[in-house]
């Protein structure tokens, strides 16, 4: 059951590109309809018959604005994407959007920008694929929140986490898969930000692991899953096996995403140019791994821009800045140096964060960091993957270019700047003031850290006082890598009250509970 082989594969259904199957989609989906199979024939002709595509992994959302959002769907054909949306769940009135071509370029993946849509509503969605002689599939249904108008103080509810299936730990059919995601489902939010992470290509999982206690923790196992990815064929895969768990695919038939990407969609702590010490490995060079991957990320997700950097607005209260501390990355060293050229984000990323805090007349910048702030993360005995370094006396290193950022917003008079991060597989609350701080130039901010999303926990890590940092909260595990079987998963909830415009932080466990909350009030 747990170890799904070729040969299982093909008996579960027919599938191309990334050689991931319709089923066994484990767990109790929820949302979305699932694909007939396709073998499903459809008469064109006298005496001719054409099988009718099919969608082979559900439907996705993401990047949802006032009036447009993107929709994802992945056929087993070629054929056209062809979606059908309205406000109304019986689809009255509905707006036909015919979208692109799916090809095995793009290993038949495809996205579609709905424009002029409503803001501040749900949207129903339902996706088909038309193939040969217009034989059209069957529909698959979801359903996403529009964000407010720009102007509008009206409520917003979202989910954060990140370092999904990550350590070995994959989907388990005897606990029901991933039920974490069921759990952030169930909150209703209008949109899920994956903080990073979003696969664990370097994370070979094994059919079963015995679990210190005795208990063994079985997977499902893929082809793909089996070994580190190095093709392109193999990091599609990674993606496609998130979507094989039907708690995943009920959230993301029903949420949009906002998704950003950290190291494990190519390789742990990589940063461009590295040459690989890696015996797993037959390709060495990192920027190769990290184009295909970069390639795979963006087929396999609903992202709505190539450039993984970006600014989504919610209503007058807020704005969601989306960084990529990967692409741009300075190579991991001691991470002293004093050369405010180098970093993490680059001059270009770092410039846009700097005018869009200026500019933004938000209630609350919340800047989506895939690495976090404070929080030391080490990369072998003496380099290091994160920001911070463990000297707690004035910036260096990469702390230099989040120095300008805190500085300039300080001098510009910029408010309610709050950080939302993942990555270190635990849950945490920061709070930093420059009252404790050797770096003064800032006003006092918020980091809040949550996951990981079925993965090994860790953590917690050494908090590097430059910026002034104080945990208020942590919940981390007692030994590392305990398996999600023994708990210590989380994700967090932010609301944003439309009124007053207060933001409400709760840290949850993987069953949900409300681990610690505050209430943030908007600052004059």
């Amino acid at each position: 059951m747990t170890s799904l082989d070729r040969r299982n594969f093909l008996r579960a259904g027919t599938a191309v590109g990334a050689g991931i199957a319709l089923t066994p989609v484990v767990g109790a989906a929820t949302a979305g309809a699932t694909a007939a199979a396709t073998t499903d024939p459809t008469p064109s002709a006298p005496g001719l018959t054409v099988a009718r595509p099919v969608l082979t992994h559900g439907v996705q959302s993401g990047d949802a604005t006032a009036d447009s959002a993107v929709v994802w769907g992945r056929a087993d054909r070629p054929g056209r994407l062809v979606v059908e949306c309205s406000t109304r769940p019986d689809f009255h009135n509905a707006q036909v959007v015919r979208g692109p071509l799916v090809t095995p370029e793009t290993d038949l993946t495809g996205r579609v920008r709905l424009r002029g849509l409503q803001a501040g509503k749900r949207v129903h969605y339902r996706v088909h694929v038309e193939g040969d002689r217009g034989a059209a599939g069957p529909s698959v249904t979801g359903s996403l929140v529009t964000a407010p108008h720009e102007h509008q103080r009206a409520d917003v509810r979202f989910v954060w986490s990140g370092d999904i299936a990550g350590q070995g730990w994959g989907i388990n059919p005897d606990i029901g898969g991933m039920t974490i995601f069921e759990q952030m489902r169930r909150l209703n939010p209008d949109f899920f930000l994956c903080s990073g992470d979003t696969v664990y290509s370097d994370g070979p999982l094994a059919p079963s692991v015995t679990l210190p206690d005795g208990r063994v923790w079985h997977n499902v196992v893929t082809p793909e899953k089996s070994k580190v990815a190095e093709s392109l064929t193999e990091y599609r895969g990674q993606f496609a096996y998130n979507l094989l768990d039907a708690n995943y695919r009920a959230l993301m038939a029903e949420v949009a995403q906002i998704n950003q990407w950290d190291d494990h969609e190519v390789r742990n702590n990589w940063y461009p140019g590295q040459i690989l010490d890696d015996a797993r490995y037959t390709e060495k060079r990192i920027d190769v791994l990290a184009a295909r991957a970069k390639q795979a990320f963006r087929e396999w997700t609903p992202i709505g821009d190539d450039r993984v950097y970006r600014k989504l607005s919610f209503g007058r209260h807020l704005d969601v800045f989306v960084l990529d501390m990967r692409t741009y990355k300075d190579p991991n060293d001691t991470d002293r140096y004093t050369d405010p050229a180098r970093g993490m984000l680059g001059d270009r990323q770092r410039r846009w964060l700097i005018e869009g805090l200026s500019n933004s007349r938000a209630t609350w910048k919340v800047i989506a960091n895939d690495l976090p702030l404070g929080l030391v993360v080490p990369d072998g005995p003496t380099n290091l993957e994160g920001v911070a370094q463990g000297d707690p006396g004035a910036p260096l290193g990469r702390e230099l270019e989040f120095a300008e950022v805190l500085r300039t917003a300080q001098r510009r008079g910029v408010k309610g700047i709050v950080f939302l991060t993942a990555d270190v597989h635990y849950t945490a609350a920061h709070h930093y003031d420059p009252a404790r701080a050797a770096f003064k130039d800032f006003d006092p901010f918020w980091e809040f850290v949550s996951g990981p999303l079925n993965a090994g926990a860790f953590g917690p890590n050494k908090l590097d006082d430059t910026f002034g940092p104080k945990a208020e909260f942590v919940h981390a595990p007692p030994r590392a890598n305990l398996s999600p079987m023994e708990g210590f998963q989380h994700f967090g909830e932010v609301a944003v009250e439309g009124h007053s415009g207060e933001l409400t932080v709760r840290l949850r466990d993987g069953e949900s509970k409300v681990l610690w909350t505050t209430t943030l009030k908007p600052q004059r």
